[in-house]
């Protein structure tokens, strides 16, 4: 199984582009502005794309993906996996003639070019020799992170969230933790703002992190643009055993 990273960011800027993972060459997990990296022929390969919310940094990309691959979706569907309350979403705020075009009904309603497919936490699904589970988690809106089994390896992506239990009791359910991909996006000095946002800083994700029994390779993602050097030396800082590295886009893990 392979993990490339598209986009990573809590923000755009020259070289940052927001979250979209990318496994193998035919599933993403979120389609952020990162998805713009794909080449023409590398989008038409996708087949499956998973939504952890709905909030613009995680779908931005999506109507836009949708329109550019039309012709090559038709009678080929691209399946858009995520929970009834975000497929609601993307139907009465994205996909309403107005913000963009309504691909539940192009080029006909009994022929869409995308196939939105609910999903729920608890509920796997199998592609190919690869499992996608949702775990729930802690956000402004209705979130999930993903467990994703390939092979003998196991990732797991909080999505955005806060402190919670239920990531971490999902993930110490589990038998190995190889990768760990988390979410910290402000500095100590704005937790408060943290905590309305619904997001980590250092202090909030070390203590969750103390409930994880496993010691996997542990990435940081959704940094704030222009202060990722601060959150990740508070977060190094604080804790130095668990050998914590910056997500970057580009980044390519074979697992």
């Amino acid at each position: 199984m392979q993990l490339t990273v598209l986009g990573c960011s809590g923000g755009i800027g020259a070289g940052l582009g927001t979250t979209s993972l990318l496994i193998d060459d035919d599933i993403l997990i979120d389609c952020g502005t990162g998805a713009g990296q794909l080449s023409l022929e590398a989008m038409a390969r996708l087949r499956h794309v998973f939504i952890t919310h709905t909030h613009l940094d995680h779908i931005a990309a999506l109507p836009l993906l949708i329109d550019t691959l039309f012709d090559q979706l038709q009678g080929r569907p691209l399946t858009v996996h995520a929970q009834p309350e975000s497929i609601e979403v993307l139907r009465t705020h994205v996909f309403n003639w107005q913000v963009w075009p309504d691909f539940f009904e192009l080029p006909d309603r009994d022929h869409p070019v995308v196939r939105f497919e609910p999903m729920s936490p608890g509920t796997p699904v199998e592609l190919g020799g690869r499992t996608l589970e949702m775990i729930p988690v802690n956000h402004a809106v209705p979130t999930v992170g993903y467990c994703v089994r390939g092979g003998e390896s196991v990732i797991a992506f909080s999505g955005d969230t806060t402190s919670n239990d239920s990531l971490w009791e999902a993930l110490n359910r589990e038998p190995q933790l190889d990768m760990l991909i988390v979410e910290c996006a402000f500095a100590n000095e704005e937790r408060a703002l943290s905590d309305i946002a619904r997001h980590y800083c250092p202090e909030t994700l070390g203590v969750d992190l103390a409930k994880l029994r496993h010691r996997p390779q542990t990435y940081i993602t959704h940094l704030k643009s222009g202060d990722e050097e601060r959150i990740m030396a508070q977060l190094q800082t604080g804790m130095p055993e668990r050998g914590l590295r910056r997500l970057r886009s580009g980044d390519v893990f074979q697992l």
